[in-house]
């Protein structure tokens, strides 16, 4: 029985059981970037079956419990920035705190150095790294079930 639980054990070291996020494509206003939502001929956009810009798809339909359009759901898609620091919520949800709908949250607030809708802060169109650059990479966004 010992040698059993150690085998299992081993298996389990061996080969972790990790969630692995999908790569949504990158939450910029840039269209030409390939990667951007917002690029309706890129491989991330509004017809991709993973886009959250998709209201029929996983991550865009409004009844779906990971889609960013659902103010219900309960895995909304990630966004983290190039550096991959956790950006928040791409989520409709007022109240949930990593939410970038939720105004009195880190992530919503247009206070917040740490919010897109600050733009003096992560929502400053001429900071490369913005998502409200028009000609940067933007953020990545992240899902995962």
């Amino acid at each position: 029985m010992q040698v059993v639980l150690l085998a299992l054990l081993a298996l389990l070291l061996l080969f972790p059981l990790t969630v692995q996020a999908e790569y949504l494509g990158d939450l910029s206003e840039n269209e030409l970037n390939p990667d951007s939502i917002f690029n309706d001929i890129g491989a991330y956009g509004a017809l991709s079956p993973t886009s959250p810009r998709n209201s029929i798809g996983l991550y865009g339909s409004p009844v779906s419990p990971f889609s960013a359009t659902n103010p219900l759901a309960i895995d909304a898609p990630r966004l983290y920035d190039q550096e991959g620091n956790y950006r928040g919520k791409l989520s409709t949800n007022p109240l949930d705190p990593d939410s970038v709908s939720n105004p009195l949250g880190r992530y919503g607030s247009s206070l917040s150095p740490d919010s897109l809708k600050n733009p003096l802060g992560a929502g400053n169109p001429l900071d490369p790294g913005s998502p409200k650059n028009s000609y940067g990479r933007g953020w990545r966004i992240e899902g995962g079930r």
